[in-house]
């Protein structure tokens, strides 16, 4: 099993999506798209792709030029049947690549907030380990509109739009659930001035809900993890 990676912006990983691919044999190709690492032409070679999240927008094309390739790319390995999973930025360039619209600059949505599965995301073999409303990590302005066929899986109390999935096993999350709370520990001191600028309560907050909320969304992300590498084949 090959999976390509590609990142998007400084600090940003796998989370604790990593361990789940390592125990599944997985061999993990990162490309550093930000950094101008090229993009491979196509889906050969690999058994699915990754694409994480950002602080640039999907449609950012003057100052990350590699974007429309990365979102055809997705829709590519999409197309051959390949397992896709678009985190936060990634989901937003996932929905570009299949033709949905990319909406900007709305209110950010930041910290653990609940994510309810809808009722096709209950029936879902990946969405469907969620059990209800569920803790998990946010950190964007941006989101997108559906793209066509796409099945809605997830929505939040502020994006309607959390998760899809196209076809088989291409999926979209708008949350981010590979953030486990050592990588939200990570981002607190990289990103410490971006935080504080959306919520000056923030280390407070972050401190009282670590535990009940953080351990929560671990154990969920693993879940979700753990389901959705089921789906490459």
């Amino acid at each position: 099993m090959r999976i390509l990676v590609v990142e998007n912006y400084h600090a940003t990983s796998l989370g604790l999506i990593r361990p789940v691919l390592a125990a599944a044999g997985a061999v993990i190709d990162i490309c550093r798209a930000h950094e101008g690492d090229p993009l491979p032409d196509g889906p050969e070679g690999y058994d699915g792709i990754i694409v994480l999240g950002g602080g640039q927008s999907a449609v950012d094309d003057d100052d990350h030029p590699y974007l429309p390739r990365l979102a055809a790319l997705m829709r590519a390995f999409g197309d051959a049947d390949k397992s896709v999973l678009g985190i936060c930025l990634g989901a937003q360039i996932l929905a570009r690549g299949y033709g949905a619209e990319n909406v900007l600059d709305r209110p950010v949505e930041f910290g653990w907030q609940d994510v309810t599965p809808t009722e096709a995301g209950r029936a879902d073999p990946v969405l469907g380990v969620l059990d209800g409303a569920a803790p998990l990590f946010h950190w964007h302005s941006d989101t997108f509109s559906l793209p066509e066929g796409a099945v809605h899986l997830a929505t939040s109390a502020m994006t309607p739009n959390q998760a899809f999935r196209i076809g088989r096993a291409v999926y979209g999350t708008q949350f981010h659930f590979e953030a486990d709370t050592a990588l939200v520990r990570e981002w607190n001191e990289v990103f410490a001035d971006v935080a504080l600028s959306i919520d000056s309560d923030w280390p407070a907050r972050h401190a009282r809900e670590e535990g009940p909320l953080g351990d929560r969304a671990d154990e969920l992300g693993r879940a979700l993890a753990r389901a959705w590498v089921a789906t490459i084949r």
